[in-house]
């Protein structure tokens, strides 16, 4: 006699959320982050901006993994008023963004070979270098799981999936960098041209987070117009914004006549604006690249409904 609690889709529980191939690089993922955190909380220290960065990055990273895992493997994300395939493909993208910067930070600014003053010792050097080493498979298990999660041609998939969904993930971390140049002494406020650059980050930022929040809620199809006619059109203005941008940035803050065209041999280490400046204009040009980018890859797909 058939029970009545046997589920009318199959069992509660999803095996092949921790067997597949996906499965398996979040399992990773968990153990890696849980890992890293743990050995910098223990012995490997963390101090300053860098370094609270590093620690929040990889305990949000975990915290999220560990919350779609436990979702797939339970189905519970079916209850979730989300396109799940969205989320989980900007989240990976996210997560392999964050984990490949903390990456980089940490043994940049906490990891050397030699050891340490007492209290901390070799002991601690000797965690610092094994947490550097974690969080690079950490960095390696997202990026496989974009890898294997990315949509290929002729597939249809989440939109967040495909080459311009996951560059809209790019384009924000990207935008985010120049956000936290701005605000270090870039003495942006000086001309409207540069306040025009300012509102230029701005406003493309919020379209394209707008974006990827239509796109992981499931609310494309409520716009109105299709969705990639729209995607495709703001594309294409972001391209125009950044490229006056990218002409008006430089000119403002390096021309001798508005700026310093090269770093000012008083502007203390770590604390110039110059620097920042040079940081905003770098990062300004990868961001328009990657919007010139967007624009070529949206003329190749087509959008489907929310999976």
């Amino acid at each position: 006699m058939g029970s009545t609690m046997d589920p009318p889709g199959g069992g509660y529980l999803h095996l092949g959320a921790v067997t597949s191939p996906v499965g398996t690089a979040r399992v990773l993922q968990l153990a890696f982050g849980c890992t890293t955190f743990s050995l910098v909380a223990h012995r490997g220290g963390f101090a300053g901006v860098q370094g609270t960065f590093c620690v929040a990055a990889w305990g949000f990273c975990f915290a999220l993994s560990g919350l779609v895992v436990a979702c797939e493997f339970t189905r519970l994300h079916s209850c979730l008023h989300l396109s799940w395939g969205n989320f989980t493909a900007a989240f990976a993208m996210l997560a392999t963004l964050l984990s490949a910067t903390a990456a980089v930070i940490y043994p940049l600014y906490f990891t050397r070979l030699e050891c340490p003053p007492e209290p901390a010792g070799c002991a601690a050097r000797d965690f610092r270098l094994a947490a550097s080493v974690f969080a690079g498979l950490l960095f390696l298990a997202y990026a496989a799981e974009v890898a294997l999660t990315r949509a290929r041609p002729g597939q249809v998939a989440s939109y967040m999936a495909t080459v311009s969904g996951l560059l809209k993930i790019v384009q924000a971390f990207v935008a985010c960098i120049i956000f936290g140049a701005l605000v270090y002494d870039s003495r942006y406020g000086r001309y409207v041209a540069t306040q025009w650059c300012v509102a230029v980050y701005s406003l493309c930022f919020l379209a394209t987070v707008a974006v990827v929040v239509l796109s992981v809620t499931g609310h494309t199809g409520g716009l109105g117009c299709p969705f990639d006619r729209l995607v495709v059109v703001y594309t294409f203005l972001a391209v125009l914004l950044y490229l006056s941008a990218a002409v008006i940035w430089p000119v403002f803050c390096f021309d001798p006549k508005y700026g310093e065209p090269g770093r000012p041999p008083d502007c203390p280490r770590g604390g110039c604006f110059w620097d920042s400046q040079l940081v905003v204009a770098t990062f300004t040009y990868v961001n328009l690249l990657l919007y010139v980018a967007d624009l070529a890859y949206s003329q190749r797909i087509r959008f489907v409904p929310p999976l």
